[in-house]
């Protein structure tokens, strides 16, 4: 159900005190109007500084008292029916006095048909209040309503934009408040005189200034593209295909939003790069997880950021929610001295990836398979699990050719890369991109540009990983061999056995 059918609900069966936590005041209060027009109530708002406003026989009235404020309630005739609006007055709930007036006031309000609304930017109800205060959500706008202030504000420019760089604008709006999204888009009319689909990264860039102001979630800048993903094409594929599934045409269509995806396998293959290609690709905003920073010293505080992070992260959405190493975070759970308490994390994790419907689109990365929980592979928590194994030759002269391109673009022609991929077999991505820093220097302390022998003499002095944790990598290719994961890379990326390792 929607706000308003809710809060019409509440009113009708007589709930005496509401308590609504929202950030956007002036948006509430406009939406709690339209429902006191509809039931034939009055509406009394309150704040700390003026007190009463809007009847001019109340006017100032409860200045700086706040329980002064509530003491009006009480002296209007019983059969009023009346709406009054407390702002910021969770800040009071502390006081005895206080309390004890609300409890009165609830009592008394049952046979009334007054209710008692108080505002605040986030839940903090005292323990002794929880029962008589009825928490109801206030979601940001839904993709409706932003179309319609663009629309709007596109017509009060005398400027019309394409379907789909309207939808572009749409998603990328979702998650911030109509006061920020109204913000943003001034700055972008004062820029140039009309909405552009260039827009999208000032929208993007207000969800990073929402954000700065927590430390659980990281606003990550996403720059790469996929073309700078060097093989992974069935992975590719799958991501491309996705690329429209969190328009409105979509949900029109019946999709559901994409749930997210596991990326598995060896270190330096570039499952972090693919989540930054991710949200660069789909234009949505990338958030970091540590999951470190959940845990917190005091008792109950660890849930709280769990519960936290989830929320703001729905409060961002569509984004992209990056969880990098999460297999570090969640091992050996039973053998922690916490009290359950990292338990109680993962299980408050893992439940909201199986049952969100909101467009977080999660990437989780993990290099130890065997870490993970066996609850965290379980079809439904993702959408998919792949496993990105070591590139195979053309792969590595397609990501020679990436790297080269963006260091000696206008001399990429001079180097041997189909040499320089077979000479380094077992190299990850990573490394192949530290042979070349590697190369650099070489050719930097001689005073000239490095060449392709360069590549190979620093490529002779590294040992790769696949030979360093050998027992590893044939675990997690074993587990892609199994059928357990979809392959992100159409020649599989699993080295072929050796009679060493058969035997």
């Amino acid at each position: 159900m929607s706000f308003s059918t809710d809060f019409e609900l509440l009113l009708r069966a007589r709930y005496p005190l509401i308590y609504i936590p929202t950030r956007e005041e002036e948006r509430v209060e406009g939406a709690i109007a339209i429902c006191a027009k509809q039931g034939n109530r009055s509406v009394y708002i309150w704040d700390f500084v003026d007190g009463y406003q809007g009847n001019p026989n109340d006017a100032g009235f409860g200045k700086r008292n706040p329980v002064q404020a509530l003491e009006l309630i009480e002296k209007l005739p019983a059969s009023v029916s009346a709406i009054f609006v407390l702002r910021d007055f969770y800040r009071f709930l502390d006081d005895v006095a206080v309390s004890r007036k609300l409890k009165n006031l609830a009592r008394l309000l049952k046979s009334q048909p007054k209710n008692v609304v108080i505002l605040s930017p986030q839940i903090t109800i005292p323990d002794d209040l929880s029962e008589v205060l009825t928490v109801i959500d206030f979601p940001l706008p839904t993709g409706a309503e932003i179309r319609l202030e663009l629309e709007r504000l596109m017509g009060a420019t005398g400027h019309s934009l394409e379907g789909r760089v309207l939808d572009d604008l749409v998603r990328s709006c979702q998650g911030l408040s109509m006061e920020r999204i109204r913000r943003v888009l001034a700055r972008a009319i004062a820029t140039h005189g009309e909405l552009q689909p260039d827009d999208v990264d000032l929208i993007l860039e207000e969800k990073r200034q929402t954000i700065r102001q927590t430390q659980i979630l990281d606003f990550y800048p996403a720059t790469e593209r996929i073309s700078d993903i060097g093989g992974l094409d069935n992975l590719k594929e799958w991501l491309l295909r996705r690329g429209s599934s969190f328009s409105e045409k979509a949900r029109q269509y019946g999709l559901p939003y994409p749930r997210g995806l596991l990326l598995v396998g060896i270190q330096g293959t570039g499952k972090s790069l693919t989540a930054k290609a991710i949200a660069h690709h789909w234009h949505l905003p990338l958030l970091r997880l540590d999951v470190g920073r959940l845990f917190a010293g005091l008792v109950g505080e660890s849930e709280s950021r769990t519960r936290q992070m989830i929320q703001l992260a729905e409060a961002l959405a569509p984004c992209i929610l990056w969880i990098d190493e999460i297999d570090k975070a969640f091992a050996g759970m039973d053998g922690r001295g916490d009290s359950g308490t990292t338990s109680r994390v993962f299980g408050t994790f893992i439940t909201w990836l199986a049952e969100k419907t909101s467009p977080v689109f999660v990437v989780a990365t993990a290099n130890n398979i065997a870490a993970l929980p066996p609850e965290m592979l379980r079809r439904g928590r993702f959408d998919e699990i792949f496993f990105v194994g070591l590139p195979s030759q053309d792969e590595r002269k397609e990501i020679f050719s990436v790297h080269l391109g963006r260091l000696r673009p206008h001399n990429l022609k001079s180097y041997d890369l189909g040499r320089l991929a077979y000479e380094t077999p077992d190299f990850s991505g990573a490394e192949i991109e530290q042979i070349l820093v590697e190369a650099m220097h070489i050719g930097f302390s001689q005073n000239r540009d490095f060449t392709s022998e360069d590549v190979l003499e620093a490529a002779s002095q590294i040992i790769p990983l696949a030979r360093t944790a050998q027992e590893q990598i044939q675990a997690l290719q074993q587990f892609a061999a199994d059928g357990k994961a979809r392959l992100a890379s159409r020649q599989g990326g699993i080295l072929p056995r050796t009679q060493s390792q058969s035997s």
